[in-house]
């Protein structure tokens, strides 16, 4: 009996890398793709975008976290209200937990994160970046960059770099999973959906 038990609480405590794609996802499949085309071009990154959605709720509209944030997209209720200023969308249309604002906000954030990492960077790199900042905000990685004292630092560089300047190391597991998790455990299940971005 103990033995089982073991094995249930390792298996309810390991990460759902090995879970199946959410059955809510194919609902949203066509919006999610129509989004990212409509932010990224014909190139998207679908299969790292669906990966995220994933990672950030399984893919449920009324998900909320312990720290507040809220819908598919995981926006925290301040970065919602920025962005639907930044985008110049009403107060009345900001809605987080409607799956099209969700996923609309979402790649379109991805988007401008993604065009604020150095272009001289791979793709794959700017995405990963692009990704830490919207888990744990984009001036804690930038700050990091800078703390490597080096003009122009690499992904890897600034990675290693994380704990070293704006932000507590004690967020740097949390916040260096978040790409990998997306982009190398979650991604791969969403091949068929579009393009995978890979390292080069």
């Amino acid at each position: 009996m103990l033995i089982l038990y073991a094995l249930a609480l390792l298996a309810w405590s390991m990460p759902a890398a090995h879970a199946q794609i959410p059955p809510e996802a194919a609902r949203y499949r066509q919006t999610l793709l129509r989004e990212a085309q409509a932010q990224w071009g014909l190139n998207a990154p679908v299969a790292a975008l669906a990966a995220q959605v994933h990672q950030e709720s399984g893919w449920r509209s009324d998900a909320v976290s312990r720290a507040g944030a809220v819908g598919m997209a995981q926006f925290m209720p301040p970065t919602a209200r920025w962005w639907c200023e930044f985008t110049g969308t009403a107060p009345g249309d900001c809605l987080p937990n409607n799956p099209t604002w969700a996923l609309r906000a979402m790649t379109g954030y991805d988007r401008y994160l993604f065009e604020r990492v150095p272009a001289g960077m791979t793709d794959y790199d700017r995405l990963w970046l692009a990704l830490r900042g919207y888990n744990g905000g984009e001036g804690h990685w930038q700050a990091e960059a800078r703390s490597t004292g080096l003009r122009q630092p690499t992904r890897q560089q600034i990675d290693a770099a994380c704990g070293k300047a704006r932000r507590s190391v004690v967020h740097c597991p949390e916040n260096l999973g978040y790409p990998q998790r997306i982009l190398t455990v979650l991604q791969p299940r969403y091949a068929a959906w579009g393009a995978v971005w890979r390292p080069l």
